[in-house]
């Protein structure tokens, strides 16, 4: 009688618009100018075309990180961690709907390592993860310099091709590999095409209009939860 191994499961959560009501770095820098620390008048446009190009897949991934983890320059962790907690309980708990929380507790029931993979910084995400009771987070990682934030990004980015390449490093550093586990990853964007083409099983939350026909085409579940 041959015994056939149940290999690990492992279940992957973009955050922003499949986790999320919302994208958290679009609504860091709109809080950010309501409480006065960035001029509106001439970082709202810069943050509307940064938003734009994303959603269509065609910014850089260094611009768009860069742009984003600029917003954190000159400060230490310390200084921004008032801010970042008003932000949490302000902008982003409300956005995230009881559906996204029910199907991540029902992955964590099920004996699933689930893990949040984010192209949005870490500052600014580990928070979510916390609240939403994910132990695994990947995102991009802010640099420090004498312990404060210099507005550039360190290591691989988390975007696109990126978000494979760090989820093999993350894996290898647990002892395992993507071959190794029976994965499923949830996102709305095309930027996840690469992670969603890499795993066992894709799921496309509310797609943007650029992954939709892919994921039809493909035969990917659609869920529904904003």
């Amino acid at each position: 009688m041959t015994l056939r191994m149940t290999l690990p499961r492992l279940t992957l959560f973009d955050l922003d618009h499949t986790l999320l009501s919302g994208d958290s770095d679009v609504l860091w820098c709109e809080f950010l100018m309501a409480q006065g620390i960035l001029d509106r008048s001439s970082f709202a446009p810069r943050n509307i075309d940064m938003e734009a190009r994303y959603k269509a897949g065609t910014v850089g991934v260094q611009e768009f990180a860069d742009f984003y983890v600029g917003t954190l320059a000159g400060r230490s962790p310390a200084q921004w961690e008032p801010v970042r907690q008003q932000f949490l309980r302000q902008e982003i708990v409300p956005r995230i709907p009881q559906a996204a929380r029910d199907l991540v507790v029902r992955h964590q029931q099920a004996g699933d390592r689930v893990v949040m993979t984010t192209a949005t910084n870490r500052f600014i995400t580990s928070l979510t993860a916390q609240h939403l009771g994910i132990a695994d987070l990947l995102a991009t990682e802010p640099a420090l310099a004498g312990g404060v934030f210099t507005g550039q990004t360190e290591g691989t980015l988390n975007m696109r091709e990126g978000k494979v390449t760090r989820l093999h490093a993350w894996l290898a550093a647990q002892g395992l590999t993507l071959a190794g586990c029976d994965s499923t990853a949830y996102s709305d964007s095309i930027n996840d095409l690469p992670l969603l083409q890499a795993v066992n099983h894709a799921v496309v939350v509310d797609p943007d209009p650029t992954l939709a026909p892919l994921a039809a085409q493909a035969g990917w579940p659609l869920l529904h939860i904003h």
